[in-house]
């Protein structure tokens, strides 16, 4: 397998900048949107988002995080006694411009189960996506709104976002595979 960085961390950090100015441009400020991360980089890609629009407005908006496995279509039954998880936010998203935030946009099954997470949870004004890596390859007809970087992609290559907590270092991968990446 070849790999190569098209993000390193500064890169990464001005590209999330720009898509933070962009939201709040887009939205004509900060006041009616909240930022729902889908977990678990979408959730560091919101806060980063926070953190800017704060440096940007002034303001802290609120931010959350959703867990959408079980508005998932494309995982297999766990078991004949499947655990039923509600999406919870610790605010109400009713009437509110939600900014939902995710790594990489690939097929769309993820952004469009986030969407029904969402709507489980009450009816927004709007539902906007900011997506740190947009590949291609959509199987549904779902587009971000706010991209990082635009990276075509084969079906033998995969993005690998790396973001801490949950990895050490910050940058963005493209690995080449020999075979149909997963």
């Amino acid at each position: 397998m070849q790999t190569a960085v098209v993000m390193d961390e500064a890169t990464l950090r001005r590209s999330v900048m720009r898509m933070a100015h962009e939201i709040v441009e887009r939205n004509k400020g900060s006041q009616n949107i909240v930022l729902v991360g889908i977990l678990r980089r979408g959730k560091t890609i919101a806060q980063i988002l926070r953190a800017n629009i704060e440096k940007i407005e002034g303001v802290t908006v609120p931010c959350g995080d959703i867990d959408i496995n079980f508005y998932r279509d494309d995982l297999t039954r766990a078991s004949d006694e499947p655990v039923l998880k509600r999406a919870e936010l610790p605010f109400d998203i009713t009437g509110r411009d939600v900014i939902l935030a995710d790594d990489v946009l690939f097929t769309g099954r993820t952004a469009r189960a986030a969407i029904e997470a969402i709507f489980s949870l009450g009816r927004p004004a709007s539902i906007q996506l900011a997506i740190l890596v947009d590949r291609g390859h959509r199987e549904l007809p779902i587009r971000a709104d706010f991209v990082g970087k635009n990276i075509p992609t084969s079906r033998r290559e995969k993005i690998e976002v790396h973001l801490p907590p949950t990895d050490d270092d910050t940058l963005v991968l493209l690995t080449a595979c020999t075979q149909a990446c997963e």
